[in-house]
Protein backbone atom coordinates (compact mmCIF):
# COMPACT_ATOMS: atom_id res chain seq x y z
CA UNK A 1 0.00 0.00 0.00
CA UNK A 2 3.14 2.34 1.24
CA UNK A 3 6.64 2.33 0.30
CA UNK A 4 9.01 4.39 1.56
CA UNK A 5 12.86 4.48 1.58
CA UNK A 6 14.87 2.50 4.54
CA UNK A 7 15.44 4.57 6.87
CA UNK A 8 17.72 5.48 10.19
CA UNK A 9 17.52 2.64 12.53
CA UNK A 10 16.69 2.90 16.16
CA UNK A 11 18.48 -0.35 17.88
CA UNK A 12 18.98 0.25 21.65
CA UNK A 13 16.69 -2.10 23.69
CA UNK A 14 15.70 -0.37 26.57
CA UNK A 15 13.78 -1.80 29.44
CA UNK A 16 11.08 1.58 29.45
CA UNK A 17 11.16 1.55 25.89
CA UNK A 18 10.04 -2.11 26.53
CA UNK A 19 7.42 -1.69 28.92
CA UNK A 20 5.84 1.07 26.78
CA UNK A 21 5.57 -1.45 24.17
CA UNK A 22 3.91 -3.85 26.40
CA UNK A 23 1.24 -1.79 27.36
CA UNK A 24 0.20 -0.25 24.07
CA UNK A 25 -0.33 -3.73 23.57
CA UNK A 26 -2.62 -4.44 26.31
CA UNK A 27 -4.05 -1.39 25.25
CA UNK A 28 -4.81 -2.15 22.12
CA UNK A 29 -6.68 -5.23 22.84
CA UNK A 30 -8.50 -3.92 25.78
CA UNK A 31 -9.49 -1.55 23.66
CA UNK A 32 -11.22 -3.71 20.91
CA UNK A 33 -12.39 -6.34 23.33
CA UNK A 34 -16.38 -5.85 23.03
CA UNK A 35 -18.81 -6.44 26.00
CA UNK A 36 -20.01 -10.20 26.43
CA UNK A 37 -16.95 -11.59 24.44
CA UNK A 38 -14.73 -14.39 25.40
CA UNK A 39 -12.23 -13.34 28.32
CA UNK A 40 -9.14 -15.11 27.20
CA UNK A 41 -5.90 -14.32 29.14
CA UNK A 42 -4.08 -11.97 26.58
CA UNK A 43 -0.31 -12.64 26.52
CA UNK A 44 3.00 -11.42 24.98
CA UNK A 45 6.27 -12.69 23.74
CA UNK A 46 7.34 -13.78 27.07
CA UNK A 47 4.91 -16.00 27.45
CA UNK A 48 5.88 -17.24 24.33
CA UNK A 49 8.47 -17.86 25.53
CA UNK A 50 7.96 -19.68 28.46
CA UNK A 51 5.60 -21.88 26.62
CA UNK A 52 8.83 -23.74 25.17
CA UNK A 53 9.28 -24.63 28.32
CA UNK A 54 6.17 -25.77 29.66
CA UNK A 55 3.72 -27.12 26.27
CA UNK A 56 5.70 -26.50 22.84
CA UNK A 57 3.21 -28.48 21.12
CA UNK A 58 0.11 -27.08 22.75
CA UNK A 59 -2.20 -24.06 21.52
CA UNK A 60 -2.57 -20.93 22.83
CA UNK A 61 -5.39 -19.36 24.66
CA UNK A 62 -8.09 -18.72 22.65
CA UNK A 63 -7.61 -21.22 19.72
CA UNK A 64 -10.34 -23.55 19.91
CA UNK A 65 -9.66 -26.45 17.63
CA UNK A 66 -13.49 -27.29 18.16
CA UNK A 67 -16.52 -26.85 16.87
CA UNK A 68 -17.39 -23.05 17.12
CA UNK A 69 -19.88 -20.52 16.25
CA UNK A 70 -18.31 -17.02 15.72
CA UNK A 71 -20.17 -13.41 15.88
CA UNK A 72 -22.20 -12.10 13.73
CA UNK A 73 -19.58 -9.43 13.23
CA UNK A 74 -16.42 -11.77 12.50
CA UNK A 75 -18.75 -14.59 10.55
CA UNK A 76 -14.81 -15.77 8.76
CA UNK A 77 -13.69 -18.60 10.87
CA UNK A 78 -9.53 -17.58 11.48
CA UNK A 79 -6.27 -20.23 10.82
CA UNK A 80 -2.99 -18.74 12.25
CA UNK A 81 -0.27 -20.48 11.18
CA UNK A 82 3.65 -20.22 12.64
CA UNK A 83 6.70 -19.32 11.00
CA UNK A 84 10.01 -21.82 10.51
CA UNK A 85 11.76 -23.13 13.26
CA UNK A 86 8.89 -22.08 15.73
CA UNK A 87 5.19 -23.49 16.92
CA UNK A 88 1.99 -21.89 17.77
CA UNK A 89 2.19 -21.75 21.05
CA UNK A 90 5.17 -19.69 20.91
CA UNK A 91 3.79 -17.44 18.34
CA UNK A 92 0.39 -16.31 19.28
CA UNK A 93 0.27 -15.98 22.72
CA UNK A 94 -0.89 -12.68 21.84
CA UNK A 95 -3.10 -12.61 18.63
CA UNK A 96 -5.17 -16.02 19.53
CA UNK A 97 -7.11 -14.47 22.81
CA UNK A 98 -7.32 -10.87 21.09
CA UNK A 99 -9.42 -12.26 18.02
CA UNK A 100 -11.41 -14.85 20.52
CA UNK A 101 -11.99 -11.84 22.80
CA UNK A 102 -13.61 -9.99 19.95
CA UNK A 103 -15.69 -12.65 18.71
CA UNK A 104 -13.68 -14.63 16.13
CA UNK A 105 -13.73 -18.71 16.10
CA UNK A 106 -9.74 -19.25 16.15
CA UNK A 107 -7.85 -22.39 15.06
CA UNK A 108 -3.94 -23.02 14.69
CA UNK A 109 -1.96 -26.21 13.89
CA UNK A 110 1.80 -26.92 14.04
CA UNK A 111 2.79 -28.00 10.68
CA UNK A 112 5.65 -29.42 8.69
CA UNK A 113 6.59 -31.84 11.64
CA UNK A 114 10.18 -34.36 10.40
CA UNK A 115 11.93 -36.27 12.39
CA UNK A 116 14.29 -33.47 13.11
CA UNK A 117 10.67 -31.65 15.38
CA UNK A 118 11.01 -34.79 16.94
CA UNK A 119 14.80 -35.28 17.95
CA UNK A 120 14.59 -31.70 18.90
CA UNK A 121 11.88 -31.96 21.55
CA UNK A 122 8.76 -31.19 19.42
CA UNK A 123 9.94 -27.52 19.88
CA UNK A 124 10.65 -26.94 16.04
CA UNK A 125 7.91 -27.56 13.55
CA UNK A 126 7.73 -25.97 9.33
CA UNK A 127 10.61 -27.35 9.20
CA UNK A 128 9.40 -30.30 5.94
CA UNK A 129 9.09 -29.59 2.21
CA UNK A 130 6.45 -26.50 1.62
CA UNK A 131 4.38 -28.49 -0.54
CA UNK A 132 3.83 -31.11 2.26
CA UNK A 133 2.89 -28.30 4.64
CA UNK A 134 0.63 -27.00 2.13
CA UNK A 135 -1.17 -30.62 2.02
CA UNK A 136 -1.72 -30.47 5.52
CA UNK A 137 -3.06 -27.25 5.57
CA UNK A 138 -5.71 -28.21 3.01
CA UNK A 139 -6.90 -30.94 5.71
CA UNK A 140 -7.02 -28.78 8.49
CA UNK A 141 -9.06 -26.16 6.75
CA UNK A 142 -11.62 -28.86 5.89
CA UNK A 143 -11.86 -29.82 9.31
CA UNK A 144 -11.89 -25.98 10.56
CA UNK A 145 -15.06 -25.37 7.92
CA UNK A 146 -16.78 -28.57 9.34
CA UNK A 147 -16.24 -26.88 12.84
CA UNK A 148 -17.43 -23.64 12.38
CA UNK A 149 -21.18 -23.04 12.13
CA UNK A 150 -22.19 -19.39 11.68
CA UNK A 151 -25.15 -17.70 13.37
CA UNK A 152 -27.32 -18.57 10.46
CA UNK A 153 -26.92 -22.30 11.13
CA UNK A 154 -25.00 -23.11 8.15
CA UNK A 155 -21.29 -24.16 8.11
CA UNK A 156 -18.78 -21.40 7.18
CA UNK A 157 -17.31 -22.05 3.24
CA UNK A 158 -14.17 -19.47 3.72
CA UNK A 159 -11.59 -18.72 6.02
CA UNK A 160 -9.12 -16.31 6.81
CA UNK A 161 -5.60 -17.18 7.04
CA UNK A 162 -3.35 -14.74 9.31
CA UNK A 163 0.39 -16.43 8.73
CA UNK A 164 3.95 -15.38 9.98
CA UNK A 165 6.99 -15.64 7.47
CA UNK A 166 6.80 -19.13 5.85
CA UNK A 167 3.13 -19.42 7.29
CA UNK A 168 2.45 -16.57 5.37
CA UNK A 169 3.71 -17.30 2.59
CA UNK A 170 3.11 -21.38 2.35
CA UNK A 171 -0.74 -20.75 2.30
CA UNK A 172 -0.45 -19.05 -1.30
CA UNK A 173 1.03 -22.73 -2.45
CA UNK A 174 -2.13 -24.08 -0.99
CA UNK A 175 -4.47 -21.14 -2.14
CA UNK A 176 -2.77 -21.77 -5.74
CA UNK A 177 -3.15 -25.58 -5.93
CA UNK A 178 -6.49 -28.02 -6.26
CA UNK A 179 -6.74 -30.43 -3.39
CA UNK A 180 -8.46 -33.73 -3.14
CA UNK A 181 -9.66 -34.42 0.48
CA UNK A 182 -11.82 -36.61 0.62
CA UNK A 183 -9.66 -38.91 1.94
CA UNK A 184 -6.61 -37.44 3.76
CA UNK A 185 -3.82 -39.26 4.20
CA UNK A 186 -2.58 -39.90 7.21
CA UNK A 187 1.27 -38.70 8.54
CA UNK A 188 2.88 -38.89 11.83
CA UNK A 189 2.78 -35.13 12.39
CA UNK A 190 -0.75 -34.38 10.33
CA UNK A 191 -3.46 -35.54 7.77
CA UNK A 192 -2.47 -34.19 3.97
CA UNK A 193 -5.20 -33.79 1.26
CA UNK A 194 -3.66 -35.14 -1.88
CA UNK A 195 -2.72 -32.01 -4.67
CA UNK A 196 -4.66 -32.38 -7.32
CA UNK A 197 -4.34 -29.76 -10.15
CA UNK A 198 -6.38 -31.40 -12.63
CA UNK A 199 -9.30 -32.33 -10.55
CA UNK A 200 -9.08 -31.03 -7.03
CA UNK A 201 -10.56 -28.06 -5.68
CA UNK A 202 -8.47 -25.16 -5.12
CA UNK A 203 -7.73 -23.41 -2.16
CA UNK A 204 -8.44 -20.57 -3.50
CA UNK A 205 -12.41 -21.41 -3.38
CA UNK A 206 -11.87 -21.70 0.54
CA UNK A 207 -10.03 -18.92 1.47
CA UNK A 208 -11.32 -15.13 1.70
CA UNK A 209 -8.31 -13.23 2.73
CA UNK A 210 -4.70 -14.20 3.61
CA UNK A 211 -2.59 -11.78 5.87
CA UNK A 212 0.73 -12.03 5.87
CA UNK A 213 3.10 -10.76 8.83
CA UNK A 214 6.87 -10.55 7.48
CA UNK A 215 5.48 -13.53 4.70
CA UNK A 216 8.89 -14.93 2.59
CA UNK A 217 6.83 -14.51 -0.49
CA UNK A 218 10.09 -14.08 -2.48
CA UNK A 219 12.52 -15.13 0.30
CA UNK A 220 15.02 -14.77 2.66
CA UNK A 221 17.47 -12.42 1.29
CA UNK A 222 19.33 -11.55 4.83
CA UNK A 223 20.86 -8.03 3.06
CA UNK A 224 22.16 -9.51 0.33
CA UNK A 225 24.04 -12.61 1.91
CA UNK A 226 21.67 -15.25 0.12
CA UNK A 227 22.36 -14.32 -3.34
CA UNK A 228 25.92 -14.00 -2.97
CA UNK A 229 25.81 -17.56 -1.77
CA UNK A 230 23.98 -18.42 -4.75
CA UNK A 231 26.51 -16.98 -6.71
CA UNK A 232 29.30 -18.69 -4.70
CA UNK A 233 27.62 -22.06 -4.61
CA UNK A 234 25.02 -22.78 -7.28
CA UNK A 235 22.41 -24.94 -6.41
CA UNK A 236 24.16 -26.65 -3.21
CA UNK A 237 23.11 -23.21 -1.36
CA UNK A 238 18.97 -24.38 -1.25
CA UNK A 239 20.42 -28.15 -1.03
CA UNK A 240 22.01 -27.81 1.84
CA UNK A 241 19.42 -26.99 4.49
CA UNK A 242 17.53 -29.43 2.66
CA UNK A 243 20.11 -32.03 3.63
CA UNK A 244 20.26 -31.14 7.33
CA UNK A 245 16.54 -31.86 7.43
CA UNK A 246 14.79 -28.48 6.91
CA UNK A 247 13.20 -28.74 3.10
CA UNK A 248 11.41 -25.72 3.50
CA UNK A 249 14.85 -23.56 4.66
CA UNK A 250 16.00 -24.44 1.14
CA UNK A 251 12.91 -23.59 -0.89
CA UNK A 252 12.46 -20.60 0.60
CA UNK A 253 15.70 -18.83 0.12
CA UNK A 254 15.66 -16.09 -2.27
CA UNK A 255 15.25 -16.93 -6.24
CA UNK A 256 14.94 -21.17 -5.19
CA UNK A 257 13.06 -22.47 -7.67
CA UNK A 258 10.15 -22.96 -5.27
CA UNK A 259 9.43 -19.69 -5.11
CA UNK A 260 10.35 -18.89 -9.16
CA UNK A 261 7.82 -21.49 -9.71
CA UNK A 262 5.26 -20.02 -6.70
CA UNK A 263 5.49 -16.85 -7.96
CA UNK A 264 5.43 -17.26 -11.83
CA UNK A 265 6.57 -15.65 -14.87
CA UNK A 266 4.10 -12.35 -14.39
CA UNK A 267 3.08 -10.28 -11.29
CA UNK A 268 -0.26 -11.37 -11.76
CA UNK A 269 0.42 -14.65 -10.84
CA UNK A 270 0.78 -13.78 -7.61
CA UNK A 271 -2.40 -12.99 -5.78
CA UNK A 272 -4.88 -15.42 -6.93
CA UNK A 273 -8.20 -13.94 -8.29
CA UNK A 274 -11.13 -14.07 -5.40
CA UNK A 275 -8.44 -13.95 -2.36
CA UNK A 276 -7.97 -10.66 -0.97
CA UNK A 277 -4.12 -10.23 0.53
CA UNK A 278 -2.32 -8.08 3.07
CA UNK A 279 1.20 -7.46 3.68
CA UNK A 280 2.77 -6.44 6.75
CA UNK A 281 6.84 -5.91 6.66
CA UNK A 282 9.13 -4.17 8.55
CA UNK A 283 12.27 -2.18 6.95
CA UNK A 284 14.16 -3.97 9.54
CA UNK A 285 13.57 -7.24 8.87
CA UNK A 286 16.91 -9.28 8.73
CA UNK A 287 15.56 -12.45 7.00
CA UNK A 288 13.13 -10.88 4.63
CA UNK A 289 14.94 -8.27 4.04
CA UNK A 290 12.77 -5.16 2.28
CA UNK A 291 14.55 -3.72 -1.08
CA UNK A 292 16.95 -0.74 0.53
CA UNK A 293 15.37 2.52 -1.40
CA UNK A 294 12.51 3.49 -4.16
CA UNK A 295 15.10 3.52 -6.58
CA UNK A 296 15.77 -0.29 -6.33
CA UNK A 297 11.98 -1.04 -6.11
CA UNK A 298 11.37 0.77 -9.01
CA UNK A 299 13.94 -1.20 -10.39
CA UNK A 300 11.34 -4.38 -10.14
CA UNK A 301 13.92 -5.64 -6.87
CA UNK A 302 10.35 -5.32 -4.38
CA UNK A 303 10.64 -6.10 -0.91
CA UNK A 304 10.85 -9.90 -0.28
CA UNK A 305 7.45 -9.67 1.74
CA UNK A 306 5.76 -7.56 -0.82
CA UNK A 307 3.17 -9.11 -3.11
CA UNK A 308 2.39 -7.95 -6.74
CA UNK A 309 -1.04 -7.31 -7.99
CA UNK A 310 -4.11 -5.29 -7.98
CA UNK A 311 -4.59 -2.30 -6.04
CA UNK A 312 -8.00 -3.54 -5.06
CA UNK A 313 -6.80 -6.93 -3.96
CA UNK A 314 -3.38 -6.66 -2.53
CA UNK A 315 -2.38 -4.38 0.05
CA UNK A 316 1.71 -4.10 0.73
CA UNK A 317 2.16 -2.23 4.11
CA UNK A 318 5.24 -1.04 5.76
CA UNK A 319 5.44 -0.41 9.53
CA UNK A 320 7.69 1.93 9.52
CA UNK A 321 5.53 4.09 6.86
CA UNK A 322 3.15 3.99 9.73
CA UNK A 323 5.14 4.51 13.03
CA UNK A 324 8.46 5.36 12.45
CA UNK A 325 9.33 4.82 16.01
CA UNK A 326 8.91 1.30 15.04
CA UNK A 327 12.17 -0.76 14.82
CA UNK A 328 10.71 -4.31 14.87
CA UNK A 329 12.20 -7.19 12.90
CA UNK A 330 11.15 -10.33 11.51
CA UNK A 331 11.18 -12.06 15.14
CA UNK A 332 9.37 -9.33 16.91
CA UNK A 333 6.83 -8.40 14.57
CA UNK A 334 3.94 -11.42 15.12
CA UNK A 335 3.92 -9.19 18.90
CA UNK A 336 4.61 -5.55 17.62
CA UNK A 337 1.51 -3.87 18.50
CA UNK A 338 1.44 -1.73 15.48
CA UNK A 339 1.00 -5.13 13.25
CA UNK A 340 -1.44 -6.46 15.61
CA UNK A 341 -3.13 -3.03 15.06
CA UNK A 342 -2.59 -3.83 11.10
CA UNK A 343 -3.99 -7.48 11.46
CA UNK A 344 -7.23 -6.55 13.87
CA UNK A 345 -8.15 -4.46 11.44
CA UNK A 346 -7.75 -6.40 7.71
CA UNK A 347 -9.62 -8.93 9.35
CA UNK A 348 -12.62 -6.68 10.39
CA UNK A 349 -12.85 -5.46 6.74
CA UNK A 350 -15.34 -7.86 5.63
CA UNK A 351 -15.13 -6.52 1.90
CA UNK A 352 -15.16 -7.86 -1.21
CA UNK A 353 -11.67 -5.42 -1.90
CA UNK A 354 -8.58 -4.40 0.58
CA UNK A 355 -9.03 -1.16 2.36
CA UNK A 356 -7.22 1.33 3.99
CA UNK A 357 -6.57 0.68 7.56
CA UNK A 358 -7.06 2.98 10.50
CA UNK A 359 -4.09 5.17 11.21
CA UNK A 360 -2.46 3.43 14.38
CA UNK A 361 -1.05 5.26 17.85
CA UNK A 362 2.25 5.26 17.65
CA UNK A 363 4.06 3.76 20.47
CA UNK A 364 6.87 5.58 22.03
CA UNK A 365 9.76 3.19 20.37
CA UNK A 366 8.93 -0.60 19.42
CA UNK A 367 12.36 -2.34 20.66
CA UNK A 368 13.33 -5.59 18.02
CA UNK A 369 13.02 -8.81 18.96
CA UNK A 370 10.95 -8.16 22.00
CA UNK A 371 8.19 -6.22 20.50
CA UNK A 372 5.39 -6.80 23.00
Amino acid sequence: MTRAADGGRIRPLVASALVGTLAATAALVSTAMPAGASHYPVGNELDGIASEFSDPTGMPPGIVNAPCTPSTAHPYPVVLVHGTFVNENFSWQTLAPMLANEGYCVFGLNYGGTTTTTEFGDHQYALDYIEHSAAELAAFVQQVLAWTTEPSGSHATQIELVGHSQGGMMPRYFIEHGWNCAAPTPSPYGARCLQDDAAGQRGATDVHMLVGMAPSNHGADAYGLVPLFQQLFGAQTWMFPEAAGCGACGEQEANSPFLQALNGPGSSLEATPGVLYYVIESAFDEVVTPAPNPVDEALGEWPSAFLHGPTDQVANIRLQDQCPTDATEHIGIIYDPVALWDVDHALADNLSTVAALPPPTCPLFVPPLVSG
